[in-house]
């Protein structure tokens, strides 16, 4: 196994084994014992996933409980009178009444985002408009956390480049007169709730929002999810220790498209060990007949097998793989042509 991969994969798989449910209606409840105490600090998310640290003014510090909190926390204890629930992006489209959630072990660049938090926080430098400037930055995130409260929880925003205002860019109007605008730069945040992060949870009020923010596609992602299982229920394989077939497609998009077309059980167990030994391609199975898989390319070869992604041609003996298939329907497009 890579051994760049093999620790990252691990740490993943407990994460995915340790996962336990959150409630956020219990969530709701329970902060608003605290909601005048609570303390946020405010990072911004740069485009390459990047925290940075702000330096806010006591003025500013009383504004983001309202920014960030009030709307959200009315929407959940609101939505409980309401009869809201929640349900997993896998189980049906966002509609009217529905809280959707996620876990946060699925979205890479979340996660990537948190990291810096939970692992490199000394890392995390001041926010300098001079230096990293904030038309860099695509998002904001708020740690929200409270002495009696046993975790914090973190509340990511979408920063909208409608919102932000260079020093250069504006104006001020002050006693009925324009006036040059004298700060480095300005922005406005939104109230409107967006997304919640609790323990390994991810709530989403607004679905566009994660898509923009984070690059996660949740019905993309869903259909891929449930391939996974199809393909886990029809072939018997095994993985390396700590890791499973989840861990290995982290971040593999090309690998993640091909499993939302594929069609499963067209090639049999057998069928795709065959064709892998005729082809000389390094996948084998185990004592048990189970198809092992390492790493990361051997589920390539195994996902591009059950694709029929690779081809032998009869005429020269080459070997190929087949980047895109146009199913051959020579009668069909006859008939289209005579009309």
């Amino acid at each position: 196994m890579n051994d760049d991969i093999a620790p990252e994969a691990a740490v993943l798989q407990k994460e995915i084994d340790s996962y336990q449910e959150t409630d956020v209606f219990a969530w709701a409840n329970n902060l608003v014992q605290y909601k005048d105490e609570l303390k946020l600090e405010l990072y911004f998310i740069s485009k390459n996933y990047v925290l940075y640290r702000t330096s806010l003014a006591e003025g500013i510090k009383k504004q983001l409980e309202p920014i960030f909190i009030d709307e959200m926390l009315d929407y959940v204890l609101e939505g409980a009178d309401k009869g809201l629930i929640v349900r997993g992006f896998e189980d049906a489209e966002a509609e009217s009444n529905v809280l959707q959630r996620t876990q946060v072990f699925k979205v890479d660049k979340l996660r990537e985002t948190l990291g810096w938090l939970k692992t490199q926080e000394r890392e995390i430098v001041l926010f300098k408009e001079e230096e990293h400037d904030i038309n860099h930055m695509k998002g904001v995130l708020v740690r929200v956390s409270h002495a009696e409260m046993p975790k914090p929880f973190y509340i990511a925003k979408v920063l909208p480049k409608s919102q932000v205002m260079k020093g250069k860019q504006g104006w001020m109007l002050r006693s009925d007169k324009f006036v040059p605008f004298d700060a480095e730069a300005a922005l406005r945040l939104g109230a409107d709730p967006q997304l919640l992060i609790l323990d390994q949870d991810l709530y989403v009020f607004n679905q566009s929002k994660l898509k923009s923010l984070f690059g996660y596609d949740a019905k993309e992602a869903s259909i891929a999810e449930a391939k996974v299982r199809e393909i886990e229920e029809m072939y018997n394989l095994s993985f390396a220790e700590g890791i499973g077939m989840q861990t290995l497609l982290k971040g593999k998009k090309k690998l993640i498209k091909k499993l939302q077309k594929l069609e499963v059980g067209k090639v049999t167990q057998e069928k795709a060990l065959e064709y892998a030994d005729d082809l000389d391609l390094e996948l084998m199975p185990d004592d048990g007949g189970r198809i092992i898989i390492m790493d990361e390319k051997d589920l390539t070869t195994f996902v591009n097998i059950i694709n029929e992604d690779y081809w032998e041609s009869p005429l020269t003996g080459e070997r190929y793989e087949i980047l895109a298939k146009r199913p051959l329907r020579i009668k069909e497009d006859e008939a289209e042509l005579l009309g």
